[in-house]
């Protein structure tokens, strides 16, 4: 069986270079891979999402958030299902332990100081600028 390019690539555990046209799934990938990173226990200020355009840094927030504030009010059967799917494993790998500590995730994104950090290069860079003008001569 030949695995699945996308649940690959979200795959944490492995490093992945997605390069794909409009519309086939690349925020998903993104998406899946950050949920999968914070059911795996990173933190939220340990997370760093780049990406073009202010557009896509807001829409990459808007999904992500979605998501997890999803998960907080989804019953036991419908989220452990959900999480199987995204990280290729049976639903009974799922018991209450892992259900709650998804459903938490939403608040501790939010309550997070500095939070999940969605962000374009050119703020990443400015934000990099700032804090080391010295280092980086200027």
């Amino acid at each position: 069986m030949t695995p699945d390019p996308q649940r690959l690539a979200a795959d944490p555990a492995i490093s992945a270079f997605v390069t794909a046209n409009a519309g086939s799934g690349k925020t998903k990938t993104l998406i899946d891979r950050v949920a999968r990173l914070l059911l795996a226990g990173s933190t939220p200020e340990a997370i760093l999402c780049v990406t073009y355009t202010k557009a896509a840094a807001a829409e990459m927030q808007r999904r992500l958030f979605e998501r997890l504030g999803g998960w907080s009010v989804t019953a036991d059967s419908p989220l452990r299902a959900e999480l199987a799917r995204l990280v290729g494993q049976p639903e009974e790998t799922f018991g209450p332990a892992e259900l709650s500590k998804a459903r938490a995730l939403f608040a501790r994104a939010l309550e997070t100081p500095g939070g999940l950090k969605i962000q374009t290069i050119h703020a990443f860079c400015e934000k990099l600028l700032r804090r080391f003008p010295l280092e980086a001569g200027v």
